[in-house]
């Protein structure tokens, strides 16, 4: 940023690295917000879902009958109303490769069950009705046949000889034997290896418990054949494109889908649902609008899961300590079903992050990709990349106990070092920027590292125990995509930003706002930001991944730029000067050596005045420019945690948190702090509260709030968090990432203070959540009994 004594004083107010608050904030915290279920239609009719009460089984009939004969109610539908529609199935999208070279065993999944039912839940038929009670009444009546069968709900156990098989296709239930690394080198490491540490390691299963439950509208315009889906998504653009060339089978154009304010996702809401599919076909069929919102039970049951993981985790590491290689086996429960992305989490992702940010040669990753009878599983914040890393700062501190090393000493000898950037890293990415061990001394000096023992002492005065964790995470954030970054001048004199990534509680339009300011310099309260109507774009890879101001902020950068091209030619002819003659400053076109001059905003207002103008210069300022796409970017950090634990109880309070992360630029400091607490709490709810469980049946035990604990504000403590940033090389705003780090530090940060905490017991594992009765029964079992 130049010297402020030249910079225009509104760059200091709402430039890029100024706290802004939200733009939207004040609309929603008046209740002014307008989501899916908010939206009511004319002539609008209510679905309702039948959903199956067995994990698995044979389905011998549906008799529909009693449900048609309701008061209320206009139509009944099963599988075979939607498969006479040849309606394309749900599968995965991305291209896996088993380790022999051959494909995944794709699952075409139906919209609503025809042959046999592979989780509690599974939609099997719905009804349409004229109110909302009308429909769920008549779902209940809805008489359903079907032969149970014996369910399998754990990967590892899926797999074994005997096991229920959920697809006469799919031997040993396995869809995808994924293999990473050289074996063969491998091994040699292994072999080598002064010290090898082990650790068998589960990743709990998540349920994902958004705020704002789904909910969709669908409507069908028979004159135009065109269909319009009202959903909370994260991108309508790539939701529009699945919709139509995957599942309805229409041209995109006939196909539009909005989005309005989104009450959470996390990865959840991402991808097309078999109730979408529903809605539509029946707004089609009946000529009406058709209205869908889950309840919480439905949600539990329906929404995909995130997580679920069984992993065996190996690092080598030589005589002086140095890393060698580290080798992930692991099985993933990918559900009854593949979702769009759900072998990824577990494959690809874990080998892009296990390596974190040390200097470790080889890479080993082995996943058994396994489906289950229980809900599907896809991604949570994260998705893959908080795993990686909890794996090797777990590994990191096993090893330093076993061999008698200090775990802060053998984490800054295995560091990479700015001087080796660009780093050619074992997963085959390029780490360009990261200073590791200078943002390590800077997060153990923040949580005054060296005063624990003091804290310690005190805290057992009172008969508890503390502990103390590291997590030293670099996650890999979501892969290149192309996004919009439209400019439009509008007739009020406001400026939109159009957009294909999709804010859904993220707060998108202060930054992009901030970014539009400082490169064009729009007044920043004249700044409106367009997203969530796939009419509007050309391009769009969503929001997830944490890769938003990545793509959109780039794009929003590139765009200004042609629009100061497209100026400089209509100023020149407004201000009867030589192009060559006019320069661009904060906001201002003006000729070179004098005071003439115009403003963006008025010049884009007297080309629309125009009726006449050369075919040199622009009718207007308008851009619809698309990003091309950066590299995956590397945002980084430390996080120090301490716990209490009452050794009798075995609950445990997170007392002290310091997180100190590198997300290279920081365009609004606000917000990145409220993503990095957002996402450190859901970390400590997946360490310590969050377990969701199965019966043997399949069903699903913890199936409402009741069960399922989710972390309150009573449960973490205040949080001190800094920036230390280190400027991305790859993108123009040098920005790296920051919605899903929180939870990538606070995994391996929490779990291993209460493992120190623990290992008072000679307690060297536990695995997450931590709850009180694990614990209890830890310690017990370390005290003998």
């Amino acid at each position: 940023m130049p010297d402020t004594q030249v910079v225009d004083p509104t760059l200091l107010k709402f430039g890029i690295g100024q706290p802004v608050p939200r733009n939207e904030d004040p609309a929603l915290l008046r209740g002014e917000g307008r989501y899916t279920d908010d939206i009511s239609l004319p002539g609008e009719l209510w679905c309702a879902v039948v959903r199956s009460p067995y994990a698995h089984g044979v389905i011998r009939g549906i008799d529909p009958e009693a449900a048609r004969s309701m008061s209320g109610v206009v139509g009944v539908f099963t599988g075979a109303d939607l498969a006479a529609a040849s309606y394309g199935p749900l599968r995965c999208t991305l291209p896996f490769t088993n380790a022999d070279g051959s494909p995944l065993r794709n699952i075409a999944r139906p919209a609503l069950a025809l042959d046999k039912v592979r989780f509690v839940g599974d939609p099997v038929a719905f009804v349409v009705a004229e109110t909302r009670a009308a429909a769920r009444d008549a779902a209940e009546a809805v008489v359903l046949d079907i032969d149970p069968l014996p369910a399998v709900t754990e990967a590892s156990e899926a797999v074994r000889p005997g096991a229920p098989r959920l697809y006469d296709d799919i031997p040993d239930n396995t869809v995808l034997d994924f293999a990473f690394g050289d074996e063969l080198k491998l091994a040699e490491a292994f072999a080598k290896a002064a010290h090898v540490t082990r650790l068998s390691i589960r990743n709990n299963r998540i349920v994902v418990c958004a705020i704002e439950p789904r909910s969709a509208i669908g409507e069908y315009d028979a004159e135009t054949g065109r269909f319009t889906l009202r959903v909370g998504s994260q991108g309508v653009f790539g939701l529009r494109n699945q919709l139509a060339n995957d599942i309805l089978k229409v041209p995109v154009e006939k196909v539009r889908v909005l989005t309005g304010n989104v009450g959470g996702s996390f990865g959840m809401k991402a991808s097309v649902y078999p109730e979408y599919v529903c809605v539509l076909h029946a707004a089609k069929v009946l000529g009406r609008p058709v209205k869908w919102t889950d309840d919480r039970t439905g949600s539990f049951l329906s929404d995909q899961h995130g997580r679920d993981h069984e992993v065996t985790a190996e690092l080598a590491l030589d005589a002086e300590g140095r890393f060698l290689a580290v080798r992930l086996r692991a099985y993933a429960n990918m559900g009854a079903y593949l979702g769009t992305v759900a072998p990824l989490m577990g494959t690809g992702n874990f080998v892009k992050n296990v390596q974190s940010n040390y200097a470790t040669p080889l890479i080993g990753v082995r996943t058994t990709c396994v489906v289950t009878n229980t809900t599907p599983v896809s991604a949570y914040r994260g998705a893959g990349r908080p795993e990686g890393n909890y794996f090797m700062e777990r590994l990191i501190e096993a090893a330093a106990a076993e061999t008698g090393r200090d775990p802060i000493a053998l984490r800054r000898l295995n560091h990479i070092r700015p001087e080796q950037m660009p780093y050619r890293a074992a997963s085959g990415l390029t780490y360009d920027s990261g200073e590791f061990t200078a943002l390590l001394d800077r997060a153990l000096a923040a949580a005054d590292w060296d005063g624990f023992p003091a804290r310690k002492a005190e805290s057992q005065a009172r008969g508890k125990l503390r502990g103390r964790g590291i997590g030293n995470y670099l996650e890999v954030t979501a892969p290149p995509a192309k996004e919009q970054g439209g400019i439009r001048f509008e007739k009020d004199g406001t400026v939109t930003i159009i957009t294909g990534t999709l804010d859904y509680g993220q707060g998108h339009w202060t930054p992009f706002a901030q970014v539009l300011h400082q490169t064009l310099g729009v007044p920043f309260d004249r700044i409106r930001l367009l997203q969530g109507d796939s009419d509007e774009l050309i391009a769009g890879g969503g929001t997830g991944g944490s890769k938003s101001l990545m793509a959109s902020g780039a794009a929003i950068v590139e765009a200004s730029e042609k629009v100061i091209e497209k100026g400089k030619v209509a100023a020149a002819h407004a201000l009867e000067s030589a192009v060559a003659d006019i320069v661009f400053e904060r906001g201002r076109f003006s000729v070179v050596g004098t005071d003439r001059g115009i403003g963006v905003i008025e010049l884009a207002s007297w080309l629309r005045a125009q009726e006449h103008l050369p075919p040199e210069v622009p009718a207007s300022l308008d851009v619809r420019h698309v990003f091309g796409e950066a590299p995956s970017a590397f945002p980084n950090g430390c996080h120090v945690a301490e716990v209490e634990i009452d050794p009798e109880t075995g609950v445990i309070e997170v007392v002290r948190y310091v997180a100190v992360n590198d997300f290279g630029t920081v365009v609004n400091p606000l917000l990145v702090e409220g993503q990095a607490h957002g996402g450190i709490v859901q970390g400590i709810g997946q360490a310590l509260l969050e377990r969701t469980v199965y019966d043997e049946a399949g069903q699903l035990v913890s199936g409402s709030f009741m069960d399922y604990a989710l972390p309150r504000a009573a449960d973490v403590c205040g949080f001190v968090t800094e920036t230390r940033p280190v400027p991305a090389r790859t993108n123009p705003l040098g920005v790296k990432g920051c919605g899903e780090a929180g939870c990538a530090g606070s995994l391996p940060a929490v779990m291993n203070a209460v493992v120190d905490a623990l290992s008072v017991y000679g307690i060297r594992h536990i695995d997450m959540p931590a709850t009180p009765e694990a614990v209890w029964r830890a310690i017990r079992a370390a005290r003998g009994g």
